[in-house]
């Protein structure tokens, strides 16, 4: 390397994804330990996820469980997962994103959920 000639370091550029590689997997492993909830029906079915997406939990209020019209039940789970899993998605993008960017963009990383 001649100095001064605008040569990167490559030390200092492996150590920096060594870093960035070891920052992801911290922001990996809080997310699979970090919980967020969704509901559905104002509150009468409530789902609990991961940050990861990994479903932990589901709360059925006895107010929603119709033996006639068990339809409606399965919606509302439906329903709660989803919301739950959008605000997984959202506590995804909040601790991953930054890291992305980053690693070089956001959208590009092959093997990587952003």
């Amino acid at each position: 390397m001649i100095p001064g000639g605008g040569q990167p370091n490559m030390q200092q550029l492996l150590q920096q994804a060594q870093k960035m590689q070891q920052d992801l997997a911290a922001a990996q492993e809080e997310l699979a330990r970090t919980e967020v909830e969704g509901q559905a029906g104002g509150g009468l079915v409530k789902a609990t996820v991961t940050g990861s997406g990994e479903l932990r939990a589901l709360v059925i209020d006895p107010k929603a469980v119709d033996p006639e019209d068990t339809e409606t039940l399965a919606d509302l789970v439906v329903a709660a997962v989803q919301a739950a899993g959008e605000n997984a998605q959202a506590l995804q993008q909040e601790k991953l994103g930054p890291l992305a960017q980053g690693l070089g963009g956001g959208g590009g990383i092959p093997g990587l959920p952003f």
